[in-house]
């Protein structure tokens, strides 16, 4: 079996402009930068940067300050570490993530809604991915797009099945991978759920974003092809936490020590 891909996330503390700032900005890059490198040393494949302290989050568009300083944090954690970098900006602002990543070189984008769209506590967002698409041709067609599937602390609109919205999600969406979760921060998603998408997008790339622990990684693993990671890597399990490398550890040992038991 060919190695899964681990993505370990680096939330960024609330950033200017956001309630919950404070200063000073270099704060938050070092904090950024430290979480990034112990998920780089402790064997993680990728790594995620999101404005995960920015709540209450824009529905789709942030600030040209959160872009700015979320740019920063983005060029120290790239210039840090040699491993594939992400960017996230909540709560679905995909042009501003994107743009990020452009400018810093950065290799994937994750999106919390791509198509269709999704009742939120931000209300009802949209897919803009025709924007998002013709944008990514202009600035670097090689930039990854992952995008959330009935994305979490989110809920679908009425009649629209998951099978139908992962078909629509790849085919018509041009999502580089679909990433499932549970219905929030650190819960696991439905495995049944999984196992709906597997069968609708046979040959999509599938992520489990959400409640993936040591105990269960290996059976994530064994359905997916890959994972991403917060909660579960922090001290003491709390996601605004820095990384515990310990937990970093044990959980990227648990996923290849399931991955020799099945090769």
């Amino acid at each position: 079996m060919a190695s899964r891909q681990l993505i370990g996330m680096v939330h960024a503390l609330p950033l200017p402009g956001s309630p919950s700032y404070h200063p000073p900005t270099g704060s938050i890059v070092d904090r950024a930068v430290e979480d990034a490198v112990l998920l780089e040393e402790s064997g993680f494949d990728a790594v995620l940067v999101e404005n995960f302290g920015d709540a209450p989050f824009f529905a789709d568009q942030v600030p040209p300050i959160t872009v700015a300083s979320l740019t920063r944090v983005v060029a120290a954690v790239r210039a840090s570490v040699d491993v594939p970098v992400g960017v996230n900006v909540l709560r679905n602002d995909a042009v501003a993530a994107l743009s990020i990543a452009a400018a810093c070189d950065a290799r994937f984008i994750r999106v919390n809604v791509l198509s269709s769209m999704m009742y939120t506590d931000q209300g009802p967002i949209v897919g803009q991915a025709a924007r998002l698409y013709r944008l990514r041709a202009a600035l670097n067609p090689e930039i990854e797009v992952l995008a959330d599937l009935f994305v979490k602390h989110a809920t679908p609109p009425p009649g629209l099945r998951i099978e139908d919205a992962a078909a629509d999600l790849q085919d018509r969406g041009m999502a580089n991978g679909i990433i499932l979760s549970g219905r929030g921060t650190g819960l696991p998603a439905d495995r049944e759920m999984i196992r709906q998408v597997r069968r609708a997008v046979p040959g999509a790339r599938l992520l489990v974003g959400s409640g993936v622990t040591v105990e269960s990684i290996a059976s994530v693993l064994g359905t997916t092809d890959g994972v991403i990671v917060g909660t579960a890597i922090k001290e003491e399990g709390d996601v605004r936490r820095p990384v515990d490398p310990a937990r970093a550890r044990a959980l990227v040992q648990a996923a290849r020590y399931s991955e020799r038991q099945t090769s």
